[in-house]
């Protein structure tokens, strides 16, 4: 048994018992067991994550004693095998059901004949098996085949309708591109191009002229990456902020800054001249703002520790521009964090968009007259979107007057990005 797949499958398994997020999990465990291949790693945990209940659905008609009952070792081997044998092209049949019985013998020894006789019945019987298409209920239908939990079907298709719903899903498990925003204070993205692609990396200029979409590994180990030439960030939020146009000399407040993306880009646009203040409710994730802060040679931005629900009364009217960036579903992200399409929301997002609600009340107080607001989340909810945004300017807290300039709803199937909302609103 090879040592990626054994650590592949430690990550695996403490996503599902020690509710981990996928990428965080992935970095700390290809660090402790250093495996060969650790982009083979990512791909067959991401693969798996992205694909976990169509790779139960097929599971459930093979494990004749019930798959739901496994313990969650030998689950964790027959989803890792059959994802190799369905969707990685780059290993043969055989060698997924040995490495897997392999991997049985060590973690679960009186369960590898099972292992073996599942996948193996899966190559003989699979194409006689129940397919997602042949499901009747469309919810049922779309849930098992793009592995998506029934309540965002659910409001997908209140918002949508099956067609783009449909779209939209497949492309929510896409594998997105690696987007990094250049820092122009120190190069400009002809010059860091032309620097990436000398070392063999792909680079092409993103939605943005300070963009790139590179391809290729090992691009944090560069000397660019340690010289702080640029920082990664998704188009989605890049777009947010190019849009609010923060400039030279004006003050700003970002309530919920972590891990910090929006404020240096902002910095990035007033060419490091102003006043930016970065607050979250941990002071660690302000931390990771200093430490990228410092990385990038960027100094106007202040960290400090505040919770977006109550709003700092010595900077109430003083700011420029605010953004508020709320906690949220996350569902415009699931690309990269895939382990959020399993996460049931009962309420679909009413009790989010109340603390959603309280926030941008709260951080509406800083702006000052003629300033700009902006309202975000990275989902794709409108009841944590638009309705919140409705609420807001219907009621019009603090006896201010907002208005709506510009809002936009991205999506990873038209714009290519994650999915990502925004309103930028400006104070009469």
């Amino acid at each position: 048994m090879d040592k990626n797949r054994m650590t592949a499958f430690i990550v695996l398994k403490n996503i599902s018992t020690e509710k981990a997020y996928s990428n965080i999990e992935l970095n700390r465990q290809i660090a402790k067991d250093q495996p060969e291949s650790p982009a083979f790693v990512r791909e067959l945990v991401y693969g798996v994550v992205k694909n976990q209940m169509l790779l139960d659905y097929y599971l459930a008609q093979l494990v004749t004693k019930g798959f739901r009952k496994l313990k969650i070792s030998v689950s964790t081997i027959l989803r890792m095998g059959l994802y190799q044998i369905m969707f990685m092209d780059s290993v043969p049949d055989y060698a997924a059901v040995s490495e897997s019985v392999k991997m049985a013998k060590r973690v679960c020894r009186a369960q590898a004949g099972l292992v073996n006789g599942v996948l193996r019945n899966f190559m003989r019987e699979g194409d006689s098996l129940k397919h997602p298409d042949d499901e009747k209920k469309v919810v049922k239908r779309l849930a098992s085949k793009y592995s998506f939990d029934s309540w965002i079907v659910k409001r997908w298709l209140t918002m949508f309708g099956p067609k783009k719903t449909e779209t939209l899903m497949a492309s929510s498990n896409r594998t997105p591109a690696l987007c990094i925003r250049v820092n122009t204070l120190k190069t400009d993205a002809g010059s860091l191009r032309k620097s990436l692609e000398g070392q063999g990396f792909e680079a092409v200029q993103g939605a943005l002229p300070e963009m790139l979409r590179v391809r290729g590994s090992g691009l944090l180990e560069t000397d660019e990456y340690r010289n702080g030439l640029f920082l990664v960030q998704d188009e989605s939020s890049a777009l947010a902020v190019s849009a609010l146009a923060p400039a030279e000399n004006e003050v700003l407040i970002d309530v919920c800054a972590a891990p910090g993306g929006k404020s240096i880009d902002a910095a990035l646009y007033m060419a490091d001249r102003g006043r930016i203040f970065s607050f979250d409710v941990y002071d660690h994730k302000t931390a990771l703002i200093r430490a990228e802060c410092e990385r990038l040679g960027v100094s106007s931005i202040r960290t400090e520790i505040n919770d977006a629900r109550h709003a700092r009364s010595d900077l109430i009217n003083t700011a420029d521009v605010v953004i508020c960036d709320v906690p949220c579903s996350g569902l415009g992200v699931v690309r990269r964090k895939p382990e959020i399409k399993y996460k049931v929301i009962d309420d679909q997002g009413k009790a989010l968009s109340e603390l959603q609600y309280e926030i941008l009340k709260e951080s509406a107080g800083y702006v000052k007259t003629g300033g700009r607001l902006m309202y975000s989340t990275c989902t794709i909810n409108d009841i944590e979107n638009e309705q919140v945004v409705k609420k807001f300017l219907h009621n019009q807290p603090h006896g201010e007057s907002f208005e709506c300039i510009e809002s936009r709803q991205l999506f990873p199937d038209i714009d290519g990005c994650d999915g990502f909302y925004y309103c930028i609103m400006e104070k009469n």
